[in-house]
């Protein structure tokens, strides 16, 4: 058993940031296309992580022509290229899902604001 969490330790990424739910995210993600390959970024707001260890992974969702959008991305996954955070937000749940039934205004995190 220790050998199977030691290979796990060893394919886990330090390289990210801290996340926390609520944040404004953009993901760069290795996309191939035939023989090339590029990075695309996603924007959205994080509305969930699940898992832990090497097979934790986070929900982000962002409003695309009108209409929600949420991708499930694997954290230690290598298509990420990286992820910065654009905002960090305020909110008092684990689990964002209420914003899916919201729209306009009601549908923003409010911003956190950063005290030195």
């Amino acid at each position: 058993m220790s050998l199977i969490k030691s290979i796990e330790q060893s394919m886990i990424r330090t390289d990210l940031p801290n996340l926390q739910i609520g944040d404004y995210v953009r993901v760069n993600l290795k996309v191939k296309e035939g023989t090339r390959e590029r990075i695309q970024s996603y924007e959205g707001t994080l509305i969930a992580r699940k898992g832990k260890g090497l097979t934790e992974t986070i929900n982000v969702r962002r409003i695309s022509y009108g209409i929600g959008v949420e991708r499930i991305i694997p954290l230690n996954s290598q298509k990420i290229s990286s992820i910065e955070v654009i905002r960090r937000g305020q909110v008092r749940r684990a689990k964002l899902y209420y914003l899916r039934d919201r729209v306009g205004k009601s549908a923003k995190v409010k911003e956190k604001l950063v005290t030195k």
